[in-house]
């Protein structure tokens, strides 16, 4: 006597090509849910909430409510009555990319330093035998860096109280005001905004 037939169906394969495929539509729609929209939502969220004028962009405006800039990229003057940024191997673009700035055994450096100092002779800092500090004369890694050392501001004072209604003195103590000292002791130096500096002095010359 024969045994019966069976007329179940066979089991589904469980490593099909299908099954594989769906898993992984299914994994890459939701991970890019999370990445793409959950996770900045979220970041930016949280990033208004704690400090939302970083989140913004950190901008700045002039005193008529114009946009100004962003305290975290340097702008580009050569008014004798402002201060001056450092030197930008990108003209303070921030479309391009720059390259490393020379380092001191670089000829390069030289060269870079011959022309920033034909630069501020064309304008004039008006200081008898200077010492210009290397951030004034020299670019920054990323050409944008919108803060100075105190030395590389303070050196400027004579220029600016040429071309202002301002004393040397005035400027001393105004640019002591904005000095920023860093958060941790011995872990940074001390630094000027040099964008915020200049707006802070616009309405005390009377521009």
């Amino acid at each position: 006597m024969s045994a019966p037939s069976s007329s179940r169906a066979p089991p589904p394969r469980a490593h099909s090509l299908g099954g594989h495929l769906r898993a992984a539509g299914i994994f890459l729609v939701v991970t890019l849910l999370l990445a793409g929209f959950a996770y900045p939502l979220l970041v930016t969220g949280i990033a208004q909430l704690i400090d939302p004028g970083a989140a913004n962009g950190s901008l700045l405006y002039y005193s008529n409510g114009t946009l100004a800039g962003s305290s975290l990229i340097a702008q580009n003057t050569d008014a004798p009555y402002l201060f001056w940024s450092r030197p930008s191997l990108t003209d303070y673009n921030l479309t391009l990319g720059a390259e490393s700035p020379p380092g001191p055994s670089d000829p390069q450096l030289q060269a870079l330093f011959n022309e920033t100092i034909a630069y501020m002779q064309k304008y004039g800092i008006m200081t008898v035998n200077a010492t210009v500090p290397f951030w004034y004369a020299a670019p920054s890694a990323s050409s944008i860096d919108p803060d100075l050392v105190p030395e590389a501001v303070l050196v400027q004072i004579p220029r600016v109280a040429n071309a202002t209604n301002l004393s040397i003195a005035d400027l001393q103590g105004f640019v002591n005001s904005h000095i920023v000292n860093p958060a941790v002791p011995y872990l940074g130096v001390p630094f000027v905004n040099v964008l915020e500096l200049d707006l802070a002095l616009l309405p005390l010359i009377g521009r």
